[in-house]
């Protein structure tokens, strides 16, 4: 069986006060839209329709070819917008699933049982519903005496009788598509607004005497829908909660839930910790046994196993395992530490690989860099990679020692087992095993290898 999910994300969302339409708007780090694409991809066999209208060039450059779009102008309600689909549609699915591109909480499961309810339904259309104290302006339900439902009444216009009701319209519908087409011809046009609204339909399957189904929801927060910015931190704190906690149902500990952020798709492994006031978002792989925080920022990176980034900013970085690092501590983009890698506070990392056991104290800055193993970097330390127009290189060996407050400017060699003595400016090359100190930096002896000759 076909099924087609029709979301609609026409409105121009005023009251969000914004020049980005509303359905672009970031919840965990993506979209609305993006999150209602995954719920009804759950629920669904074909590529989705997206109804566009306010911001149409911005949502179809959002969208790729991830859905077919379909413009309704002008916009006139929510059944003229489903209307627009019919070209598409018509003869092609059996089902559509219609919801809205701005309840980013709504669930694929939900919508996998919605869909089910319509499956074994022989009436057209199945709707989902919530029972709540607090009516938050959804329209009530009214059910005949079989539960089947009969109407959807809008707040507007219930009476004091009717608004005694708990059962809420949530606005999720499937329908069969086959009665769905001419149905959506038939509803009347709102006399007050000149709209038609797809509540109506509700209404027209139950007068010619075909049962509407009804799946009734457990979680009342799926239902939120965003209209301000008050409810888009409201959908934003729920959505978080609900990550931070399958992150520990996973085997991740989170020692305080609340002050921890972690954007959608940020992946953890076993038996790492992530301490309080901890920004985790974009693509982040962090593997197990670590501990991040507090107080770290961790943006589009890489963390291997058993490493601790204390107090600081990781950003488009790859960190190996059992690497330790801040307080206060900065990766910037490109920067690449391998395993054992020690990095105190108030260093700086930039488009540099680091190889394993280097050791860089505190202070100090390394850009357009190549580290080689067990190289110890002096506090203050700084590449003068940039000349005013262009970014050059630094090649340091394996087992340097660099002296603190060591200016190398590049572009630049030294040699594997050298040292540089502190506060030398190093411009020219240095050999293998080199002792070089002063302003410029001169070589004054050569050092005995600490890389073992293999006799042969």
């Amino acid at each position: 069986m076909k099924v087609t999910a029709v979301l609609l994300a026409a409105g121009q969302g005023t009251r969000m006060k914004s020049k980005l339409p509303k359905v672009l708007h970031l919840v965990a780090g993506k979209p609305m839209l993006w999150h209602a694409l995954q719920s009804i991809r759950q629920s669904t066999t074909e590529k989705p329709i997206v109804v566009i209208g306010h911001g149409a060039d911005q949502v179809v450059h959002y969208l790729g070819d991830s859905a077919q779009t379909v413009l309704q102008q002008p916009q006139l309600g929510t059944g003229h917008a489903v209307m627009q689909a019919e070209s598409l549609l018509k003869d092609k699915t059996d089902l559509v699933v219609v919801c809205y591109s701005d309840m980013p909480l709504l669930r694929g499961e939900t919508l996998q049982k919605l869909v089910e309810t319509q499956k074994n339904n022989r009436g057209p259309v199945s709707i989902l519903t919530v029972m709540a104290d607090d009516s938050h302006g959804f329209g009530r339900i009214i059910r005949k005496p079989d539960g089947t439902v009969e109407a959807i009444v809008e707040e507007a216009v219930a009476t004091p009788d009717q608004l005694q009701i708990k059962e809420l319209n949530v606005g999720g519908y499937c329908f069969d598509a086959n009665w769905l087409w001419d149905a959506l011809h038939r509803i009347p046009k709102n006399p007050t607004k000149g709209e038609y609204y797809l509540t109506d339909m509700i209404g027209l399957a139950s007068q010619a005497g075909l049962p509407v189904q009804a799946t009734l929801m457990d979680d009342l927060q799926e239902t939120i829908g965003v209209n301000t910015r008050v409810h888009l931190a409201e959908v934003e704190t729920a959505m978080c909660r609900r990550i931070n906690q399958q992150h520990m149902l996973n085997g991740v500990t989170l020692i305080d839930p609340a002050s921890t952020y972690i954007e959608t798709g940020v992946q953890i492994g076993m038996d790492t910790v992530i301490m309080p006031n901890t920004y985790l978002s974009g693509k982040t792989e962090i593997g197990e046994d670590n501990v991040i925080g507090p107080n770290s920022i961790i943006q589009n990176s890489k963390i291997g196993n058993r490493c601790k980034v204390l107090a600081s900013v990781v950003e488009g970085a790859w960190l190996e395992d059992d690497i330790d690092m801040g307080p206060f501590a900065r990766l910037r983009k490109g920067a690449h530490l391998a395993s054992h890698v020690h990095m105190g506070n108030f260093g700086e990392v930039k488009d540099s690989y680091l190889a394993a056991g280097v050791k860089m104290g505190h202070f100090s800055y390394i850009g357009n860099a190549q580290i080689g193993a067990n190289t110890n970097i002096g506090a203050g330390t700084i590449t003068c990679n940039y000349d005013g127009e262009k970014k050059h290189a630094t090649e340091i060996g394996e087992n340097v020692f660099i002296g603190s407050d060591t200016m190398l400017v590049a572009p630049l060699t030294i040699g594997a087992g050298s040292r540089t003595g502190a506060g030398s400016v190093v411009t020219k090359n240095v050999a293998e095993d080199t002792l070089v100190v002063g302003v410029p930096a001169r070589a004054i002896k050569k050092l005995e290898s600490k890389i073992k000759k293999v006799s042969r």
